[in-house]
């Protein structure tokens, strides 16, 4: 049973936070050195999880992806990708990791059924990473990508969110790396969300200007058609020797008329877009004994009454406007970015 927005969007991804902890203090994401954490007792089982995707499965979702936070730092995350990968009518699942924590979980993840991985990575150097995230586990992301390339997970990706004066000067190093690991590097405008406190505009790297240095570089960078899957956030392009890569332009190029994702945070509230200010409490009728088809009916009310543009929205605003901060109910590591 499709559920339709009042835009014509599809209700198709689902992206599942399992947690709202994270390892690194990214400026973009944690900026702070103290967060409240979620009570445990808030979390959703894995058993209450996989009953929702099933349910919002039936309501049209086909990619479900494991968020957090940080996701690797759920204990036993393989059992709930397990029970997960069982549901019928899910044509991928994956997750998105900073993968400190992949390497040693990297096989039991494909065994348990996980189809593909995301691994955000914003630098190669250790100490950029160490300014930026506060951490010094720079060589544990490159062994984690190795560990991801080993396990024989197809389409891996990563991810790079590009800030001017931080990193706008490793767009050729982080594609080299790229084609060098047989992944695809996808470039991430930086963008005004949750942790995002500290966000100017004049940060953003565009788009039309990061193509316009990848080109000076290689040559002529072609567009790749979007009709294998119009609603995937990136736009991807080809270098001269075949190479591809993707250009996600949430700031500057929002593709709000096409996004077809619904977020579920790790405490159970239904959010259907990135900028939300409120969502959907689900954890509390499942809890108090609500079948699968109130919830169901609840979803699908929510969905259709759909209407946001929240980065169409923002990208309308004049600059002293977009400069206010974000009012969001919910920080990004909670939301699952």
């Amino acid at each position: 049973m499709a559920s339709v927005d009042t835009l014509g969007r599809l209700l198709g991804s689902l992206r599942v936070s399992v947690t709202d902890r994270c390892n690194l203090r990214c400026a973009y994401c944690m900026p702070e050195a103290q967060y409240t954490w979620l009570p445990k007792a808030s979390l959703l089982t894995f058993e209450e999880t996989t009953r929702l995707v099933r349910i919002f499965a039936d309501l049209g979702v086909r990619k479900v992806r494991l968020t957090g936070g940080e996701p690797l730092l759920r204990p036993h995350l393989p059992t709930l990708v397990a029970q997960l990968a069982e549901l019928r009518g899910i044509d991928e699942l994956a997750l998105t990791t900073n993968a400190t924590r992949l390497a040693p979980m990297a096989s039991a993840l494909r065994i348990a059924g996980l189809h593909r991985l995301t691994v955000s990575l914003d630098t190669l150097q250790p100490e950029r990473l160490q300014a930026h995230a506060r951490s010094s586990e720079h060589g544990a992301v490159l062994a984690g990508i190795d560990a991801a390339v080993a396990a024989g997970f197809p389409g891996t990706k990563l991810n790079a969110v590009v800030i001017r004066g931080f990193n706008d000067d490793e767009l050729v190093p982080l594609l080299e790396y790229a084609r060098a690991k047989r992944v695809e590097l996808r470039f991430i405008e930086y963008m005004d969300v949750g942790g995002a406190t500290r966000w100017e505009d004049t940060q953003v790297l565009p788009a039309a200007e990061l193509l316009a240095r990848l080109a000076s570089h290689y040559g002529p960078i072609t567009p790749v058609s979007r009709d294998e899957d119009p609603t995937a956030p990136a736009e991807r392009y080809t270098l001269p020797d075949g190479t591809r890569f993707g250009v996600i332009a949430s700031t500057t190029r929002p593709f709000c008329r096409s996004c077809d994702r619904a977020r579920l945070t790790a405490d159970g509230t239904f959010f259907t877009c990135l900028y939300g200010a409120s969502g959907t409490d689900l954890r509390g009728p499942l809890r108090d004994g609500a079948g699968d088809d109130a919830l169901r009916a609840l979803i699908a009310d929510v969905w259709t009454r759909r209407s946001d543009r929240g980065a169409e929205v923002r990208a309308s605003l004049t600059r002293r406007e977009a400069q206010r901060p974000v009012e969001l109910h919910r920080e990004m590591h909670v939301l699952g970015g």
